[in-house]
Formats: C-alpha cells, structure tokens, sequence
C-alpha cells in the first residue's frame, strides 16, 4: 500500500514510518521540520527511518495547497495518516491562531487533496484533550467532546469534524484516534518524561504544577503504532477510538518511578496549577479492543526504564 504520512519525521511518526516499512508498504513522508523543537531532532528521526528503508520525504507545510497538490500528485497514496500538528495545551493558550491555521486549515487542505486524487482512506491523530475536564472517568468515545478548555483540544474537535464531513460528502473512509500521552525513545524534548528525566541527570529543579496528585494515561510508543496499525485494516465509514493504556498515573508517582530507575532524587519546585490542565486523563480501551484487537503490552515501569536505556544510549553516541 502507498502511505503518506504528515509528520513523519515526528516523535510518533518516526516510529510509525519504521513499523509500515518493515510491513512492506510504500511510505511517503511530509513534514515541515518547523522550530517548535529542534529540526536538527527530527533528522536524526529521518535518518533512523532510512535505515529502516527507502522513504519520499516532502519537506513541506501542510497548510499550503499548492505543495500538497504536488506531494499528492507524486505519492499518489491509498492511505493517509495524518499527524502533522501543532501539539500541546499550553503553547496554544500563547498561539491560538498558528494552531488554528496549523489543525484545522492544515487538515482541511489534506482532505481537499484526498478528495481531490480520489484517496479512500485517511487516519487522523486526535487528542484526549478533546475531553476537556470530564466530570467522569474513563474516557469513552460516546462522552460529549463539546466543552474543551484550551485551543489546542479545539481544534482537534474541529479535526475529528470535519473528518466527519467529509467521510460522508466523498466516500472517504475516517479513523479519528485518540492518543493518550505517548511517551518512549524519541520524545520531544518538552515532554514530562523526557524533560524530567533530563533535569534529574544534571541535577537541575523540576517545576511541580499543582499538588502533583493529577494524572495521566501514560501510553508507550510501541502500543500506540500497533493501534494505529489496527486502525489501517479497520472497515468502517467513520468511527473513533481511545488509543491509551487505562492506566493512569499521578505526577508526583510518574517522578518517583523516574527517580528510582535512575537512582538519583529529584529537586521538586511547587507552582500553581495552570491553565489549560486537566486533573486527569484515562482512557477506555473497551471499544479499541473489541473492534480493532487493541490491547496495550508496555507497563509504565517498564516503558520508564526502556526510555532510559534510549536515553543513555543517545547521550553515549558521540
């Protein structure tokens, strides 16, 4: 199958491009290797995933229609997986309308271009942002996703929408997935996990925000692509699903577990809580494994320590 995957040279779509090429498929790649986080990251993704196989890399923006037109006019794809984002909550509270343009234009555009080159199948990476601050746990798919409480969480909402609308206008076969907190080897370098790991090597303050008691569906990699991989063989006109682990896990115990596989204490600063957060995140995966056989393997603890080993294993490499 020929797969284009925007955000490919990503945290998750690194990972993913690996997977589809050892799967045998033809993948094509889009990415605009913008400064979010360092570009010089994301080629470094690039070159783990020619070493996996042969690749078509497009460094392009999403949002322009003129470069899609072309990236769509040579890929040709059956399938699009669509991760190209602006992510995280509470840098959209500081740039609502670039993660505006970036989600929802960006989106839109992609769909023009599967609409246009007759494309019957696109994936779109959503959020459990979108779930804002449910009154209930877990997640399910059926909960209202009609209070968000960021701008980021918006427009994910928006995605999944007008994924929607045009499943039902042109025939396009639609999987919204909602991922729950991924972590593992190749994070960005702004994520808790990551971040905090990095601040307790060198000894260096982790700012708490709250009393450290909120929680997170932490979810690793591997588990993740092999939803997203499901989600490719899943027949259906248009559905969604929760791509986490429904096990969530408290900040101050996130820290801990990170603390004992290095073997060195953390220097904790307390600060209110911030905008945008939620107290927690915690997915049902019932639908996930009835429909597309999801069932996560990776335990927190686990996951912590193989992300370390990756961790040392990158600091080692000259």
């Amino acid at each position: 199958m020929r797969i284009l995957i925007t955000g490919g040279a990503g945290f998750i779509g690194s990972h993913l491009c690996e997977r589809l090429l050892r799967d045998g498929h033809q993948v094509s790649i889009v990415d605009e290797l913008n400064e979010f986080y360092s570009p010089a990251l994301k080629l470094k993704n690039l070159e783990c995933i020619r070493s996996t196989g042969n690749v078509a890399f497009y460094q392009s923006d999403i949002c322009d229609e003129g470069a899609m037109t072309d990236v769509f006019k040579e890929a040709r794809p059956d399938l699009v997986i669509h991760l190209a984002a602006r992510a995280g909550v509470r840098p959209s509270l500081e740039q609502p309308l670039l993660y505006e343009r970036v989600n929802v234009r960006g989106t839109l555009v992609l769909l023009e271009a599967c609409r246009q080159f007759d494309v019957k199948q696109f994936i779109f990476a959503s959020s459990s942002s979108v779930y804002g601050g449910a009154n209930r746990v877990p997640f399910s798919e059926d909960d209202p996703v009609n209070r968000p409480i960021s701008p980021y969480a918006a427009t994910k909402i928006a995605g999944e929408n007008i994924c929607y609308t045009y499943g039902q206008l042109y025939g396009i076969r639609m999987v919204c997935l909602r991922f729950f907190t991924v972590y593992g080897p190749r994070q960005r370098p702004d994520l808790a996990i990551r971040k905090f790991t990095d601040l307790i090597e060198q000894g260096k303050p982790i700012t708490v925000f709250g009393d450290g008691s909120s929680s997170r569906d932490y979810t690793f990699i591997d588990d993740i692509v092999d939803g997203i991989v499901s989600a490719i063989r899943y027949e259906c006109d248009y559905d969604i699903f929760n791509l986490g682990n429904s096990s969530p896990v408290a900040l101050l115990a996130m820290i801990r577990v990170i603390e004992e596989k290095l073997g060195k204490k953390a220097n904790l600063q307390w600060l209110p809580e911030q905008a945008g957060d939620v107290p927690i995140t915690y997915a049902d995966i019932s639908k996930a494994n009835r429909l597309l056989g999801y069932i996560p393997r990776v335990a927190f603890a686990d996951g912590v320590q193989r992300m370390i080993d990756w961790h040392h294993r990158k600091v080692a490499t000259p």
